[in-house]
């Protein structure tokens, strides 16, 4: 097979068992790899209910063809498994060198089952694979854990005290990158596995090497000339969009109280560049190089993005970049991702301020932060209640209107009463409050393109259309930052009167990609200067794709997803937000300033193809040859 090794690993844990685990080629033909390839692979091991802290839960780590192919920003892998968070399905993408390094020793992906009775890591070196003791690397930092389990041409995955603890949270690290959400880092943690070492040095063939070299060119020119992936990724990282996003009222303030920051200026992408960044990092093979270093007391460490400035600044009135950037080095040291941490102290706080929860938490004092990442990660004091999340806080002392989370997981930075897309795909996503699963509406809803986010208008199909694309971009192995580069540069940058009528008009359109949703034959083009995704796949496997079948990718594996969780009890009801944006106005002013999300919901459903209760219909399933 080209692009792929053809071989998965099942390693069951519990008794140091490892056997090859058969991938048909149908599956990868159907599900590519990355995160869909994986919910195939869960829905088919896991027949029933599953609860996270269980022997029988699995963690599935996935690459895709695109991984090891030296195709711009393609060093990504994949972890899935039941959350602990939400006990719904989770998917964690992260980059660093690992999923290259899987591949390298002769894997496309490992499935991990049962549970050890002592600390254990996986060594993985050309195509053999051994379970040792981790005796001696637990209690020991991320970081320490790597540097303890070789050299550094291996990659390496570790966990930190927090996984150990079994903090619902907790992170799966790679050098600086995080598989961050949805706990999987306590699930290696339950399973005593402290981490994973692969190396090797062969690669599965590419069907056309001139051809994807050419291509591959072309798209890092494309990378390179585009105002955001080519300018303002690289200057000024993520926190780039700090500005954009407070003049749109969409920065994450108070516990998601308000949209805008008094103090925002101090958290911009431009200040962080001017005082504190030393020089850009990034991933294997990424020209955009949007990883920010920074100094800190001397010292070089990881600096923070988009999500940390927002939920452990903004969020919590805490203007402080030095103490963001000391917080986020903490939080990845001990393994604890820093959005639901941020979103847990957001909700804490505010229970402090109505005197509901007496934890000595109160916005705008960041003395105690520090301190509260190791009793989160120790579970010590309050940290015993805040390493739960905000949902199960809620069930505990109350104050549900205002505990920001969707189907248990805490929403990123964006604010969505200024976005009603973005609203929608917090709604619906299958991980809970994610941005990128949800879709990512908010690029057009004003970081992008300038569409209104007060209208309703279109805001159903547009909302499938990028969950769809989020979703097939990621099975392939590819950065989902390089999606920028799929927005027109004309329509970027100052406003105009042209610029104002396309924005308006967009939002209108949306009847005409529902209809292409529900019939994909109709994008039956491969045209690579608008989507050059399906093409790399063509070169690299051989199979023969077009826009159309790509986006299949994305909206087979979102409504597998959909399946799994709803076997693991998901509701339609929890397509739902949190109150305070569905009832409580963002500004006195605006009186549109909450998400309309009942109408928007159900035209969803119909588009998507699922029936009034979220279940995709026979029709739906047979469509996408998911009816097996």
């Amino acid at each position: 097979m080209f692009g792929y090794t053809g071989k998965f690993a099942y390693i069951d844990i519990s008794n140091a068992s490892i056997k090859d685990y058969p991938i048909s080629e149908q599956d990868y033909a159907l599900f590519v790899g990355g995160k869909t390839l994986a919910a195939k692979v869960i829905y088919d091991l896991l027949d029933h209910k599953v609860e996270a802290f269980s022997d029988e839960n699995v963690i599935v780590i996935t690459t895709s063809p695109i991984t090891g192919s030296t195709a711009a920003c393609s060093s990504r892998f994949n972890i899935s498994t039941i959350s602990p968070l939400t006990g719904l399905l989770v998917s964690s993408n992260s980059g660093g060198s690992f999923g290259l390094h899987l591949k390298r020793a002769g894997f496309d992906g490992l499935i991990i089952t049962g549970r050890s009775l002592e600390p254990v890591y996986i060594d993985i070196e050309a195509g053999q694979i051994q379970i040792k003791s981790a005796k001696h690397l637990w209690g020991l930092s991320t970081s320490d854990t790597q540097e303890q389990l070789g050299p550094k041409n291996r990659g390496k995955l570790a966990i930190g005290i927090a996984g150990e603890n079994l903090v619902r949270y907790a992170l799966v690290m790679s050098e600086e990158r995080a598989s961050g959400r949805g706990g999987v880092g306590a699930v290696f943690g339950y399973k005593m596995i402290k981490g994973i070492v692969a190396s090797g040095d062969t690669l599965p063939e590419l069907f056309d090497k001139e051809g994807f070299k050419k291509l591959n060119l072309q798209w890092i020119k494309q990378l390179r000339v585009h105002p955001l992936t080519g300018v303002q990724l690289p200057k000024y990282g993520t926190a780039g969009l700090v500005r954009m996003m407070n003049h749109h009222h969409l920065l994450a303030t108070k516990n998601f109280s308000i949209g805008r920051f008094v103090d925002h200026e101090l958290l911009s992408g431009e200040r962080l560049a001017e005082n504190q960044l030393i020089r850009n990092r990034g991933c294997v093979t990424c020209p955009i190089q949007c990883g920010r270093q920074v100094k800190y007391n001397d010292k070089l460490i990881k600096g923070p993005e988009l999500e940390t400035i927002g939920l452990l600044g903004s969020n919590l009135m805490n203007s402080d970049m030095d103490n963001i950037i000391l917080l986020n080095h903490l939080c990845d040291e001990v393994g604890i991702d820093t959005i639901t941490f941020g979103g847990t102290l957001g909700f804490a706080m505010e229970l402090n301020e109505k005197g509901i929860w007496d934890n000595g938490l109160n916005f705008g004092d960041n003395t105690k932060l520090a301190e509260l990442v190791e009793m989160v990660s120790k579970r010590e004091g309050i940290g015993a209640d805040l390493a739960e999340g905000t949902k199960r806080l809620a069930a505990k002392y109350g104050g549900s209107d205002y505990a920001i989370h969707v189907k248990g997981m805490e929403t990123a930075a964006y604010e969505p009463r200024a976005a009603q897309g973005m609203g929608l795909g917090y709604a619906t996503s299958n991980r809970g409050g994610c941005h990128l699963n949800g879709g990512y509406m908010v690029v057009l809803e004003g970081l992008g393109l300038e569409i209104d986010g007060q209208t309703t208008h279109g805001k159903a199909a547009f909302t499938i259309l990028f969950q769809d694309m989020m979703e097939a971009v990621s099975a392939a192995g590819t950065c989902l930052f390089t999606t920028y580069a799929l927005l027109p540069s004309f329509m970027l940058g100052k406003s105009n009167g042209f610029k104002k009528l396309i924005n308006g008009i967009i939002p209108y359109t949306g009847g005409i990609v529902g209809l292409v949703k529900r019939n994909t034959w109709l994008l039956n083009l491969n045209v690579s200067s608008i989507l050059p995704f399906p093409k790399l796949i063509n070169l690299i496997t051989g199979q023969k794709l077009t826009i159309g079948s790509f986006l299949d990718f994305g909206e087979r594996g979102f409504n597998l997803e959909r399946i799994i969780n709803i076997r693991q009890g998901l509701t339609p009801e929890e397509d739902t937000l949190p109150k305070r944006f569905l009832k409580e106005l963002q500004r006195l002013d605006e009186p549109n300033s909450v998400v309309k999300l009942e109408g928007m919901l159900k035209s969803y459903y119909a588009i998507r193809g699922w029936d009034q209760r979220g279940v995709p219909t026979e029709k739906t399933l047979r469509r996408l040859k998911l009816n097996s």
